[in-house]
């Protein structure tokens, strides 16, 4: 609560050294990110532009990504904060997303700068996480012999059959990045034909990537494939028995992102959305409302630096967003025909 308060403190100077061009009425925001962190922004932003009522709703990427190609031309939303880069650079030639060099660019990480920053200004990274597994320690203990995975071939091992829990390419950012990452480690043939075999592995599919998390943090199934960020929340927020491990081969990683989108009816306060949320202080909120992406700017300490000091892969972020309606397609036709409950648990068709 001490820090949360200190952060509101450092907003409060923040709004006062800003140029006088604050902006008064609405703001809708696209939010990818966790409701708790979507509310804490929404709460935060409002802490520094009183005269601004922001709106938001709170889709996957896959959801969100759909959503803005069927209001092209007149968008519900002003801006989408949140989500893996993918789905930016997807939306990108299809004219869904307004260009805008922000001010506080300064603020980018230099070493990182040409992979937050799209070169004509489209979108900027806002946080980066990496992809991991979470096993179940007590289902561990109740299976002697078994070790938690280490390697994309450790999962298609008999004594994870029927143990497995993912998203959809579909509708998450965390499984298409997911399998992206086969696609890039093992090549396209190879890693096409690894995906059916993991598919008769899994147990279940959902439809976003941290929701996945509780069947596995319940006990209810063994192993879950998520963001390592979403795992440690699970673990230290939540009390979940889980250990984190990442694939030995390489694992793939997101850089979330945000955009405005073309049409946006607040522009003005779509930018100072996308200004703020390019600062030290609007980037160090994250862990207050239980997120732990590593930040994009400097100047904010990483809460979790071990997620990020884990075996990275070049993940190709325009390769993989180039092709992503293909390959959530073809997943999608070829490997799993999804059927989505009322609940958002995708059914496994036979």
């Amino acid at each position: 609560m001490k820090k949360y308060l200190l952060i509101l403190v450092a907003f409060v100077i923040l709004a006062a050294a800003m140029p006088a061009f604050a902006q008064s009425g609405e703001l809708s925001v696209l939010c990818t990110p966790q409701e708790l962190w979507c509310q804490g922004m929404e709460e935060s932003f409002e802490a520094v532009y009183p005269e601004i009522d922001v709106q938001w709703i709170r889709l996957s990427s896959g959801e969100g990504l759909a959503r803005i190609q069927s209001e092209a031309g007149n968008p519900t939303f002003d801006i989408w904060w949140g989500g893996p880069m993918d789905s930016f650079i997807a939306a990108k030639p299809l004219g869904l997303l307004e260009e805008y060099e922000s001010p506080n660019l300064k603020n980018i990480n230099p070493n990182f700068y040409d992979l937050f920053v799209d070169k004509d200004h489209y979108y900027t990274g806002i946080y980066m996480g990496s992809l991991g597994f979470m096993t179940n320690t007590d289902w561990l203990a109740e299976n002697p012999g078994v070790e938690p995975p280490k390697s994309f071939e450790d999962l298609l091992k008999p004594e994870f059959k029927g143990q497995i829990v993912i998203s959809h390419p579909s509708t998450a950012g965390t499984a298409y990045t997911f399998l992206s990452t086969v696609l890039q480690v093992m090549g396209e043939e190879a890693g096409w034909e690894y995906m059916k075999k993991f598919n008769d592995q899994v147990a279940m599919y959902t439809k976003s990537g941290s929701g996945a998390g509780k069947y596995v943090a319940s006990g209810e199934f063994g192993v879950v494939i998520m963001f390592s960020h979403d795992g440690v929340k699970e673990i230290e927020d939540n009390g979940a028995h889980m250990v984190i491990t990442f694939p030995e081969e390489g694992t793939g990683f997101e850089v979330g992102a945000e955009a405005i989108l073309k049409g946006a009816k607040n522009i003005e306060n779509a930018k100072l959305w996308y200004d703020w949320a390019l600062t030290p202080e609007a980037q160090a909120l994250g862990p207050v409302y239980q997120s732990y992406q590593a930040p994009t700017v400097v100047g904010v300490e990483l809460s979790h630096p071990e997620l990020l000091e884990v075996n990275l892969i070049d993940y190709d972020f325009d390769w993989s967003g180039a092709h992503k309606q293909e390959f959530q397609d073809k997943f999608a036709n070829e490997i799993q025909n999804a059927e989505m409950d009322e609940s958002g648990t995708i059914k496994k068709n036979p």
